[in-house]
């Protein structure tokens, strides 16, 4: 039977252990054939050193209900899941574990003739502005690296081991729980704020605690990274990096895939990158087409966000400095605003954006997204992406002629309505993007809305066919199969009068979405 009493808190109990001359040893030349000068970082539960090109990474002698590092075994067992684990996304950076050895000369070496007195993991050090948090920090984020990344965590997803013994609501009752012990700990925290989210969080378990279970065992609990954010991805060798991923506990590894992802997203709108996050969020269900995870997303980020706002809490505590504590406190406030936005939500609504291939309804659905709610904003529901789904093909394939026919269309229609309507019933907004040339796909999809009593705006985007006919020559690596062709075709097409309020969308996708706003 599983365990399921200990509360999640990162808060150290040291053993008697010392390992003060194994740490200076670690923080000298002499650990790194004499290169120097030797950069030192101490965490909760580490010391890492880092000289040249290299990373020492020693576990702390520490014991708690997450972990325990209390003897040299049991930290040469740590490190050796550490290299494993992590080996899965950074092959390149994680090189070995090696022996601190005690020589006959009484002193201490890596890797020598002596018996071990305590082990370490040996990395590849990277350049520290190639960390996304200081790419975030500068603002070099680009769309295109977002992108790249969604694909990164849908692929290592979609190899993870699968843990049916972790996860489900007993895990995330233990998230919650925790969290909010912590937070009425904390005499700092907005005490009305703190009884809200645990009034939200724990109605939340209630309501998908089923669905929780039934993802468990349907194989999308895996052995995750556990602590994706943005300071635990870099680029190494010109590719996103996932590194630093949780080895000392089951139970915070072990995760719904979806949780895991949640944190990125998190992260990336905690820091006012809501394109950004939204761009995330989105990519990935068009990379897994996991949409039966999507009731479980509000409270997945809002956990995420509650998680940052105790530990910044607990930081501010133990700052000296009084301007430090004083920012860890404003931050602390604004991860648990945060983590209440992401359950209290205003009702949804749904859009859909209609017109020839070419016309820009995709660039727009992702210009619109990120402002039409809250975290994560609105899910973005792609024809294109769903025929692939359908078909059983990465999004980027191409198909052929007889995946468009009347039939296929209209189980493609039928998807997106599907969807769409899964996504409003999961609370959030939904933007449905397809061509929408018969009225009664309007009419379709317009009802999608109508039947839950929600808002429903519908746009027909309108371009030059010279520039639809550069727009979808142009591109590479999309879901959209449409070339010149299939918009003759298209235009030739359009016989009903279209009953939605018309947008003219040849100009640049910022003016367009001005004119959007305007009128939706």
């Amino acid at each position: 039977m599983r365990n399921r009493t200990a509360r999640y808190s990162p808060q150290p109990d040291v053993t008697a252990s010392d390992q003060d001359e194994t740490i200076a040893f670690l923080s000298s030349a002499a650990a790194f054939d004499g290169e120097g000068p030797v950069q030192r970082i101490d965490t909760h539960f580490s010391v890492v050193t880092l000289a040249g090109n290299r990373v020492l990474k020693l576990k702390r002698a520490v014991s708690n209900d997450l972990l325990d590092y209390a003897s040299p075994e049991r930290r040469r067992l740590a490190c050796e899941k550490e290299l494993a684990i992590n080996r899965r996304t950074a092959p390149g950076l994680y090189l070995a574990v090696l022996p601190v050895t005690r020589e006959r000369s009484g002193g201490l070496a890596l890797d020598g003739a002596g018996e071990a007195v305590d082990w370490v993991v040996v990395m590849r050090r990277f350049d520290d502005d190639s960390l996304f948090s200081e790419l975030a920090r500068k603002d070099l984020l680009t769309t295109a690296l977002i992108d790249r990344t969604a694909d990164v965590v849908a692929r290592f997803h979609g190899k993870a081991e699968a843990a049916p013994d972790h996860g489900g609501i007993d895990d995330m009752r233990w998230v919650v729980e925790g969290n909010i012990e912590a937070l009425e700990q904390a005499s700092e925290a907005d005490r009305e704020m703190v009884a809200a989210l645990a009034e939200a969080s724990r109605a939340a378990l209630a309501d998908h605690g089923g669905l929780m279970e039934q993802r468990r065992k349907s194989g999308h609990t895996r052995r995750c990274h556990g602590d994706l954010h943005l300071g635990n991805i870099c680029i190494f060798e010109d590719q996103p990096t996932l590194f630093d991923a949780i080895e000392f506990n089951d139970r915070i590894a072990c995760c719904d895939l979806l949780y895991d992802l949640a944190f990125l997203v998190m992260d990336l709108w905690a820091r006012g990158l809501h394109g950004h996050a939204n761009r995330v969020i989105n990519r990935y269900l068009w990379r897994t087409g996991d949409w039966q995870g999507l009731p479980l997303l509000p409270l997945f980020l809002s956990c995420r966000a509650a998680v940052r706002a105790k530990t910044s809490f607990w930081a501010q505590q133990v700052q000296e400095n009084g301007e430090d504590a004083a920012q860890r406190r404003g931050e602390a406030q604004a991860y648990l605003q945060l983590a209440l936005q992401a359950l209290i939500r205003q009702p949804p609504a749904l859009l859909a954006l209609g017109g020839l291939s070419g016309t820009g309804k995709t660039t727009l659905a992702m210009a619109l997204a990120p402002e039409r709610s809250a975290i994560p904003g609105a899910l973005v529901v792609r024809s294109d992406v769903l025929r692939k789904q359908l078909a059983g093909v990465a999004f980027e394939e191409r198909l052929g002629k007889e995946a468009y026919g009347p039939e296929s269309n209209r189980a493609v229609y039928r998807k997106v309505e599907g969807m769409a309507g899964a996504v409003l019933d999961a609370g959030l907004c939904a933007i449905a993007d397809a061509v929408y040339l018969r009225a009664t796909q309007r009419e379709a999809i317009a009802e999608v809305a109508a039947h839950r009593g929600l808002r429903f705006d519908g746009l027909w985007l309108e371009a030059p066919r010279h520039i639809m006919t550069q727009r979808v020559n142009a591109r590479s690596g999309d879901a959209s199969d449409a070339d010149s062709a299939v918009v003759a075709f298209q235009a030739s097409q359009v016989t009903d009068a279209i009953d939605w309020p018309r947008l003219e969308s040849g100009s640049d996708v910022e003016s367009v979405a001005v004119r959007a706003r305007s009128l939706v």
